[in-house]
């Protein structure tokens, strides 16, 4: 059998301002023709198929579309939900859609009933856990500890463990969405925990919502053990825990912290005796993202930027002084630019004293001299501004002094 593996569609997520609805319907597009490339059986999606618990009617047409794409590619598509998605909306008639192979798993206490999909080797078993908010599903669970996500996937996972013993040793595939790590549970000490949280935080991006508590819902990646591959969603880059617990990442690029993380899928193989081979699968970029850094001039002039006019761009500019209007003139080479920065090259370090006792005593000149240093991060006036400044010091002292 043939899976690939996929998670954080986030369908209608706005990217500075700017829709993102045709770029992704574009790479699942691509992704419908992998599927019928590669003779793909099974599709799955682990979590945040939605930016938003209240999705718009055209975030719903892509969705539509994107699976009527995969279903006639012919692939079975199983869906779980992520701490974005409102389980109630996607799971809406799911089990209707799952008479035409479409499974969409957002029930709580479903995450143990397996969607049976056959190959020529026998069953194969999907687990769909949705995101699980312990505060919400424990009462689900009477005299089980569920305070922290972690322990809510260690119960599922356990069940699901239990289930798969049931069934005479037929192959599983588990989707989850969380925030995993590579730190056994067992062994974990406090400053391996501490790590750990700082290399979750490392790769996330600015995108996934925090579904920590200072590292308390961090979850074991030995709480997957068991099943043959485990399907993960959540980080929006594809990260490998083992070689059978994987993070695939988003299918598009949803932040400039995300640039230059790889845009894809994981294609799994199972055989007769579980995995086999997992290949990566590159996706299309519709539009690459770049951070240019730099003076303002520089970056206008510099033949070496030109592949990024085509591309979103963040720019910070270096500039000791801010330029004026920046972005508009950012705009006239770089036409997707969305984010600037200022952030000096140099600056200089100011008198400890405050503001005010700096300007005690001085002469016009000086205080207006003395504020361009402040917000200047330290650069004074130029010659031409310093002439500027005693003239119309001088003009404005004169017609006090007749009036």
């Amino acid at each position: 059998m043939r899976i690939l593996h996929t998670s954080d569609w986030h369908i209608g997520r706005t990217f500075h301002g700017h829709s993102t609805l045709e770029k992704l319907g574009t790479v699942l597009d691509a992704l419908a023709a992998i599927v019928r490339e590669k003779a793909v059986d099974v599709v799955v999606v682990a979590g945040d198929v939605f930016d938003s618990a209240t999705p718009a009617r055209e975030s719903f047409d892509v969705l539509s579309g994107a699976i009527r794409q995969i279903r006639e590619a012919g692939a079975y598509v199983v869906i779980t939900s992520g701490n974005h998605d409102s389980a109630t909306r996607l799971g809406f008639q799911s089990e209707w859609a799952g008479l035409a192979g479409i499974h969409v798993i957002t029930r709580p206490e479903h995450f143990d009933e397996p969607v049976v999909i056959d190959d020529a080797y026998g069953p194969v078993l999907f687990y769909g856990i949705p995101y699980l908010e312990p505060a919400l599903v424990r009462h689900l669970y009477p005299g089980v500890e569920m305070r922290r996500h972690a322990q809510v996937l260690g119960y599922a996972m356990q069940r699901i463990r239990d289930d798969i013993a049931r069934r005479d040793g037929a192959r599983s595939v588990v989707l989850s969405h969380a925030f995993v790590v590579n730190v056994p549970a067992a062994s974990a000490s406090a400053s391996a925990n501490a790590s750990a949280s700082a290399a979750a935080s490392s790769e996330a991006s600015d995108v996934e919502r925090d579904i920590t508590a200072g590292g308390l819902d961090l979850v074991s990646v030995d709480v997957f053990d068991g099943p043959d591959y485990v399907a993960l969603g959540h980080i929006h880059g594809r990260s490998t825990l083992t070689p059978a617990i994987r993070y695939s990442g988003a299918p598009l690029h949803y932040s400039f912290g995300e640039a230059t993380k790889p845009r894809g899928a994981w294609l799994v193989e199972l055989d007769a005796g579980g995995l086999d081979s997992v290949e990566w699968i590159e996706l299309p970029v519709p539009r690459p993202l770049t951070v240019l850094t730099g003076e303002l001039a520089e970056l206008l002039a510099d033949p070496a930027y030109a592949a990024a006019e085509s591309h979103f761009v963040s720019v910070v500019l270096t500039d000791q002084v801010r330029p004026i209007d920046g972005m508009r003139r950012i705009q006239t080479r770089f036409p997707h630019a969305v984010a600037l920065t200022h952030q000096p090259a140099i600056v200089a370090e100011l008198p400890a004293a405050s503001y005010r006792e700096r300007l005690h005593a001085r002469s016009d000149s000086e205080v207006v001299a003395g504020f361009l240093e402040f917000v200047r991060n330290g650069a004074g006036p130029t010659d031409a501004e310093s002439e500027l400044i005693v003239e119309v010091i001088a003009e404005q002292a004169a017609q006090e002094s007749t009036a």
